[in-house]
């Protein structure tokens, strides 16, 4: 059993341009030229995503006193208070059982460590707007599986997520959880709860929460992928300001329902779909973002075939 003192830290991120060698590193995530499973280098699970965009490297640091491992296709690594595990799918023409299996391991190594509150989760998925084996869009398989998983699992809740396209092949995915924190799952006013969503999206709906907030010496907001969905259905397609807009009300609703601003955010990616967009993303990036927040670029397709930007992002901090 941990000691109260082993919950006194909160975790870290950070975006590095190079690998930084740190005993506490819990699990990195390399955005760059290559995707593929999931490896432990120097003892930090380490999960590679083949990215168009900005090349950079996430880390998640704990305490320090880490454990790691392997079960079956995933690696993980934990501290007495948070668990990273990242896993991959690979590319198939039906994506349906593959992931709803490997979520099914993932919910089973949660149990097996003793760490039940799941608090932020990322899928990388090739081909996001393509269609399967059978027709149905290759998001919409994914969102099968996932929910189909979190239904077997019963009692898991549905955390802060990012469901997102790559340039590689095969689902790339990770995600924190811990284990005596105080976490609350939070929904926006301004839209539809995505596992409430329609028919019309899917076979089964999208399972995540908007935003996730973790409690410690420093309250945490993970901010889930964000864009312009008003309700449950996209607007202003076409057209990249006014759907950074309605993506940046929307986050700005999610922060000050919570006590933050826009100041607060940091760790922040912007996903944009087409490359001669990134001017215009970059210059609303700049004008919307604290000067000293780090804000990371990536070039892929989105959930959506009619969104063209998502925003996601940490506050942390006390609260105003």
């Amino acid at each position: 059993m941990a000691s109260v003192a082993a919950f006194d830290r909160d975790i870290e991120s950070s975006f590095e341009d190079t690998l930084t060698a740190a005993d506490n590193v819990l699990g990195r995530v390399i955005f760059g030229a290559h995707s593929g499973h999931p490896s432990i280098d120097d003892s930090v699970p380490t999960l590679r995503l083949r990215m168009r965009g900005d090349s950079f490297i996430e880390q998640w640091m704990g305490s320090g006193k880490r454990e790691h491992g392997r079960f079956n296709d995933l690696v993980f690594a934990h501290d007495d208070d948070y668990l990273f595990c990242a896993g991959f799918i690979p590319a198939c023409g039906h994506y349906t059982q593959a992931t709803q299996r490997t979520y099914a391991d993932a919910f089973a190594l949660i149990e097996r460590l003793g760490f039940p509150k799941l608090f932020r989760m990322w899928n990388f998925i090739p081909d996001i707007n393509a269609s399967n084996a059978e027709g149905l869009e290759i998001y919409r398989d994914f969102c099968r599986g996932r929910a189909m998983a979190f239904e077997q699992a019963g009692a898991v809740s549905m955390p802060a997520a990012t469901g997102i396209g790559t340039a590689g092949e095969g689902v790339g995915f990770c995600f924190l959880a811990c284990r005596e924190r105080a976490v609350e799952h939070i929904e926006n006013a301004r839209q539809t709860p995505a596992y409430d969503y329609p028919v019309q999206y899917g076979p089964k709906a999208p399972s995540f929460a908007r935003a996730t907030q973790v409690s410690g010496q420093r309250e945490t907001l993970f901010v889930s992928g964000t864009a312009s969905i008003i309700g449950h259905e996209t607007v202003h397609a076409g057209d990249v300001q006014k759907q950074w807009d309605v993506a940046i009300g929307n986050v700005s609703h999610l922060l000050e329902k919570r006590g933050f601003t826009l100041a607060s955010l940091d760790q922040i990616k912007v996903y944009y779909r087409y490359a001669h967009d990134l001017p215009r993303v970059m210059e609303c990036a700049r004008s919307t973002f604290d000067a000293k927040a780090s804000v990371r670029y990536l070039n892929v397709d989105i959930c959506r075939s009619d969104l063209l930007v998502e925003i996601e992002g940490i506050a942390q901090g006390d609260p105003l």
